[in-house]
């Protein structure tokens, strides 16, 4: 995966999830491995970007909603979500945002 993700002209969506983890790792490194592998393989996704240190940001970008809308409902990433809730996590957001215009060097 590249560092900067390699995006088309606008518009197209953003997912940003946010997130502070919980102690330990759970079994967590090996299924967001697996996740962004999975992710990479659907229709309309387009690139991802990730940090962590207190807080973890990843963005993924999309082609449209419904490309979105069908990575949610992903049975393995259904799965992934629900450890998510139950251990991974001490809090997390999903923001869903039009990218109308990027630039950059």
């Amino acid at each position: 995966m590249m560092l900067l993700a390699k995006t088309p002209s606008p518009p197209y969506y953003a997912v940003i999830f946010t997130s502070v983890r919980t102690a330990g790792d759970n079994g967590y490194g090996e299924v967001a491995d697996k996740m962004v592998t999975l992710a990479e393989q659907q229709p309309g996704f387009l690139g991802m970007e990730s940090a962590r240190e207190d807080v973890g940001v990843t963005v993924s970008y999309w082609q449209d909603l419904d490309s979105i809308k069908q990575w949610k409902q992903n049975v393995e990433h259904l799965g992934a979500q629900k450890m998510g809730r139950e251990q991974w996590y001490e809090t997390f957001k999903v923001r869903i945002a039009k990218v109308e215009r990027d630039y950059g060097l």
